[in-house]
């Protein structure tokens, strides 16, 4: 599987799309000047306590006050408390935790307002950014990630990722960790860890425990509720969290943030840095890489598939629903055999949307109802497999007896909402319709089954006038002479000012109507 990165870089914010052999899977969005990202590390100041809800609400230094639950706290709260305190009265002369006197760890099923108290100030990491009107949810699980591995303070524990199944292998890593960990401090080995030398790893230590000392030294620098370190940017993380022989190369438009990311993936893989590109050409570098398109035809209620089956996507606060629909253009075949082509299209392309809008929460999929079982297994095997490249955490479960399956992801932000409708050209702006873009996949969709059923045929488009400049402009570069590539046949055009501007007609050689059921 290739994968490419493009980004492009605006005034105010940086899109970052992930591309899987050229399809759009992620779609990430970052303002310049946003306050909270996952993965920052605040000084807060405890300011409400609320014992029903068994949280408090903390002042980070923002306006946006941040949500602690108790169960965020994690077993070494005591211990971050007194390293905090020691550390900004100037008790501690080190950040490292070889001699800092820990404590025992916090009960699982206590209350907050016996931890804390109003105005006592703790070391907190953003959790999960703001969604609708809730602020960001906090963590004192304090954690400082890598690329191959994750370093926890207070944890003195030792964790392999799961994706590391070679037995040989993760003893090696648990005992070469075990090794070189600094005391009270915990190692999580990620994937990407598989295979490397001792020396990366404790070169990866060593650049993390800079970054803990930075926080020790801004503890004590001021007592004031404030961002302590920021997670590096999203395009930077991306790469950390991804970056494989996989990755087939990395656009950027805007020069800065070229610099940055050259810089950074020659500090983390000397060898990628030849994939890092910085585009200059005249077309906007999401027009040119196919990106717009694919945002255009993935978003809104409805996500339409090759085969002409289609997603009903609705969202509610609480959950998100996918109704499966075979659509009036797919392949005539027995109803058992097209309802699993279906649903395994319909599968794949759900595990997509779930990453591409970033759908978080409990999710219900209504497929189109099978009887035979092993079809039933056959499509819960797949989905999972479709979903083994998604990064956030989740739980399939299989087919209920109502033919439902239920699925929950991580949530960590809002999920991704973009607006593909356009002003209607034909009523002056008035109205909204679906992007035109929409239509020429719908019309292609067609000419696959007409081919397939009819492959004799002369055929003969009838579109509106819109419709028809599209297609029809460029000699060797417009739609036609793409359908004639692919088709080996020329497809005639033909306009019509009385249609609905997304109406279409095809004729054959006798100016008969193909009518596709």
């Amino acid at each position: 599987m290739e994968k490419d990165l493009i980004i492009r870089g605006t005034s105010t914010e940086v899109e970052i799309a992930l591309l899987e052999d050229k399809k759009l899977v992620e779609l990430h969005k970052q303002a310049k000047d946003e306050d909270f990202v996952v993965g920052d590390i605040f000084l807060g100041r405890i300011g409400m306590l609320r014992p029903d809800l068994n949280a408090a609400f903390l002042d980070v230094g923002v306006r946006k006050d941040a949500f602690l639950h108790y169960t965020d706290l994690g077993p070494q709260i005591k211990s971050l408390q007194k390293f905090t305190k020691l550390s900004q009265n100037k008790q501690i002369k080190t950040a490292m935790l070889g001699e800092f006197p820990m404590e025992p760890d916090n009960r699982k099923d206590g209350l907050i307002n016996k931890v804390f108290t109003r105005n006592q100030p703790i070391l907190v990491q953003i959790l999960k950014e703001p969604i609708s009107t809730k602020g960001p949810r906090l963590t004192c699980e304090i954690t400082l990630p890598g690329r191959f591995l994750v370093l926890t303070p207070f944890a003195n524990v030792v964790a392999i990722s799961k994706k590391i199944a070679d037995p040989e292998e993760r003893n090696r890593l648990k005992v070469l960790a075990e090794s070189i960990k600094p005391k009270n401090f915990g190692l999580i080995l990620r994937t990407a860890a598989e295979g490397k030398k001792v020396a990366d790893l404790h070169e990866e230590i060593s650049n993390l425990s800079a970054k803990w000392t930075s926080i020790y030294e801004s503890l004590h620098a001021n007592p004031k509720p404030r961002k302590l370190l920021s997670e590096i940017d999203k395009a930077s993380t991306i790469f950390r969290d991804l970056l494989n022989d996989e990755f087939n190369s990395v656009v950027i438009n805007d020069s800065g943030i070229h610099s940055n990311v050259k810089q950074y993936v020659k500090s983390i893989a000397p060898d990628k840095v030849k994939i890092v590109n910085h585009y200059k050409g005249n077309r906007p570098i999401f027009e040119s890489y196919g990106v717009n398109n694919q945002i255009k035809a993935s978003f809104g209620k409805t996500s339409t598939m090759k085969s002409g089956a289609y997603l009903v996507i609705e969202s509610t606060e609480a959950m998100h629903v996918i109704d499966v629909n075979s659509g009036p253009k797919t392949k005539k075949q027995n109803q058992e055999s097209a309802a699993l082509s279906v649903n395994l299209e319909s599968a794949k392309e759900i595990a997509r949307q779930l990453r591409l809008r970033d759908i978080g929460g409990l999710i219900v999929i209504d497929f189109i109802d099978m009887r035979a079982q092993e079809n039933k297994v056959k499509l819960y095997q797949s989905m999972r497999e479709f979903m083994s490249q998604d990064r956030a955490q989740h739980t399939i479960l299989p087919l209920s007896k109502f033919g439902l399956m239920q699925i929950t992801r991580q949530r960590l932000k809002p999920a991704m909402k973009i607006d593909t409708e356009q002003l209607c050209p034909t009523c002056n702006g008035k109205n909204k319709i679906q992007p035109l873009i929409l239509v020429v996949e719908e019309v292609e969709r067609s000419i696959d089954i007409i081919i397939q059923n009819r492959p004799s045929a002369k055929l003969t488009l009838e579109t509106h006038p819109f419709l028809y400049a599209y297609l029809s402009k460029g000699l060797v570069s417009g739609k036609r002479w793409e359908w004639y590539k692919k088709y080996k046949k020329w497809i005639k055009l033909k306009e019509n000012p009385e249609l609905y501007i997304k109406k279409f007609n095809f004729y054959d050689q006798n100016n008969d109507e193909i009518r596709i059921n």
